[in-house]
């Protein structure tokens, strides 16, 4: 049993866990904490941005875009607290991040004093952010404290977690007993009787529907998923954070609008590792007469916005690997409906490219980037239009939102994060120049540490979307939403990116192709005009046509 300080047990602890690389900002609580990472930089990356709130956008971008758990490291107090956009952020997104803050001295934690970074009930005000959260008082705990939020990372739906160190605990020293990494519970399928009966009802439909998000991609179900889809002849519509799990080039993969004439034509409908929000919420949604079935590793989801008739508490993978040997029993055999549904994808295709405004920025984005490439949307008009399903997706974990959180400056520190994870794919930023400021600043992140991200910034000097409601909801009385923006060239050439401007779709197409072949840090700006409302509602995925 090895005596070391709690900041050397952390760091080992971490090792263990098969992590190799944090994203942090060093302070005077986690001084002792870097000093261990300092012996451990063989084997342990630091990448430090230049705002917290960066620490844990990139941990977020890391952990959903690989699967990997995500590890961000801060002080406490003001540190932890700007960690909670991101954080927010990945919880509504089902993301695996290990958040680690400090903490004052442990015997002055409570007491109100005003020390540096003090806070009253910390954990309590992580509680909103986080599924658990845990704190060690001596260096003996440090490892079980580790190994305890990476059990909880690697079961159940996954979410952050947070854990907290006292700056007395990260320096003393003791006998500090290290445990074999976490092992998640093997996924469960379910209640086989209740498996039974989904199989029963999907084999029996004459026109089954499935409904997928992010919990199946979060599962790794996408193989599976495919096999069922083909097996019953069953298209397949992909929320915001399940695009990709079925690619956009399979006549089976529906766009979220196709909904709106396929739920109310499907006699079995199924929804995977999603909320099912807004085809709950629509006048076209399941009604007397269809079966739901929701299958969802969170119980709590169940039923939470449609009551289903067979509701199963299950790990995707493991549970559509059952269906697979279960539905062959009661399958039914079906006429193709590759005609029909090719006509449908067409139709959509065809009403998404004409619209003018958007849609020719967002096809010039998807003509440069690679089958492979990951495209990081943000709160900005080209990746509404991108949210419908009309820009395609062809691989799982190919396309990174901030979901329901909405989190206006998201998509550029949280992009970083991606392109660490997938150095090897193609990764594309798309802001508009009110969000991207939100964390310009780590354009040195980008320049230190040479991430090649692409990042492209699209230019009409305002909150765009605000402004657009305030002329159209309020008789253009517009107030808080025109700014002031630097010169986006001069600002990559100052902290030492490449920077581009593209005037048109064609000249963007051009800029981020060379970009991607430079593989260098990039900034592109496009300037735009000010755009009309969407032709969709957002609420109810119905086109405006």
């Amino acid at each position: 049993m090895p005596t070391m300080t709690g900041g050397q047990a952390l760091v080992q602890q971490l090792r263990l866990e098969g992590v190799d690389l944090i994203f942090g900002l060093p302070g005077v609580q986690m001084d002792w904490a870097y000093d261990a990472l300092y012996d451990a930089r063989e084997y342990m990356q630091v990448l430090h941005t230049r705002h917290e709130q960066a620490t844990a956008y990139m941990a977020d971008g890391y952990a959903r875009s690989s699967g990997r758990v995500g590890v961000c490291m801060v002080v406490p107090g003001p540190g932890v607290l700007n960690t909670t956009a991101a954080l927010s952020t990945a919880y509504a997104c089902s993301s695996p991040v290990l958040c680690i803050t400090g903490q004052i001295p442990s015997f002055q934690i409570g007491k109100g004093r005003g020390l540096l970074h003090e806070i009253p009930n910390q954990r309590t005000a992580m509680a909103s952010v986080t599924k658990w959260s845990g704190i060690a008082m001596t260096p003996a705990e440090v490892p079980g404290l580790v190994h305890e939020a990476f059990q909880r990372l690697r079961s159940g739906r996954p979410r952050p977690v947070e854990i907290e160190v006292p700056l007395d605990v990260f320096q003393a020293k003791g006998d500090v007993d290290f445990l074999a990494p976490a092992e998640g519970p093997r996924g469960s399928a379910g209640d086989l009787d209740i498996l039974e009966q989904a199989a029963v009802a999907l084999g029996r439909a004459e026109r089954p529907l499935l409904v997928v998000g992010g919990g199946l991609l979060s599962s790794g179900a996408w193989v599976e998923l495919q096999q069922l889809a083909e097996m019953l002849e069953a298209p397949v519509i992909m929320s915001q954070n399940g695009r990709g799990a079925i690619s956009d080039r399979h006549y089976l993969a529906q766009v979220p609008p196709a909904a709106v004439s396929l739920v109310p034509a499907s006699d079995v409908v199924m929804a995977i590792g999603t909320r099912y929000l807004q085809p709950s919420l629509a006048p076209w949604r399941v009604k007397p007469g269809q079966t739901f079935i929701q299958l969802d590793i969170d119980p709590e989801e169940i039923g939470r916005n449609q009551q289903p008739d067979i509701g199963i508490e299950a790990d995707a993978k493991a549970a559509l690997a059952e269906l697979l040997k279960r539905v062959p029993r009661h399958n039914r055999k079906r006429s193709s409906r590759k005609e029909e549904l090719d006509a449908l994808k067409a139709d959509y295709s065809t009403f998404f490219a004409n619209e003018g405004h958007r849609a020719p920025l967002a096809l010039a984005v998807r003509a440069a980037l690679p089958d492979d490439g990951i495209l990081v949307g943000e709160m900005t008009q080209v990746a509404y239009w991108c949210n419908t399903g009309a820009f395609p997706i062809y691989q799982p974990r190919g396309y990174i939102t901030p979901g329901y959180q909405g989190t206006l400056g998201f998509g550029f520190a949280t992009a970083l994060g991606v392109k660490v994870a997938n150095p090897n794919r193609a990764v594309v930023s798309i802001n508009g120049d009110g969000g991207f400021m939100f964390t310009v600043q780590e354009l040195s992140t980008m320049a230190k540490h040479n991430i090649p991200l692409v990042a492209v910034v699209f230019n009409d000097n305002a909150f765009g979307n605000v402004k657009r409601i305030q002329q159209v909801s309020f008789a253009g009385r517009n107030i808080a939403v025109d700014l002031h923006n630097p010169d986006f060239l001069k600002l990559a050439d100052a902290f030492g990116v490449q920077g581009m401007r593209a005037g048109s779709p064609q000249e963007l197409t051009a800029s981020i192709s060379q970009a991607l072949s430079d593989n260098k840090p990039t900034l592109i700006e496009v300037p735009v005009q000010p755009m009309p409302p969407l032709p969709y509602d957002t609420n109810t995925w119905t086109m405006l046509r």
